[in-house]
């Protein structure tokens, strides 16, 4: 629905609003939910792989392993 053909002035819904927004840009329906399908799937693929990474780390790692203290040294 377009905004010249809405009747009697009332406000457009938010759903016609959203889709003159993508109709304008040259966006439609099927192109966007392939690219938040998209987008959603490289989300999963990151959350994946960073627990595999996760997962892979041996016990005492860099946060486990104990630190290097710096010698004491005395200056006269």
């Amino acid at each position: 629905m377009s905004r010249t053909k809405r009747a009697g002035g009332a406000p457009p819904k938010v759903c016609c609003m959203v889709s003159e927004f993508l109709e304008e840009a040259g966006i439609d329906r099927g192109q966007l939910r392939r690219v938040r399908r998209q987008v959603l799937e490289g989300i999963i693929l990151l959350c994946r792989w960073q627990l595999q990474r996760m997962e892979e780390k041996p016990p005492g790692g860099p946060r486990g392993a104990p630190r290097n203290q710096g010698r004491r040294v005395r200056v006269e």
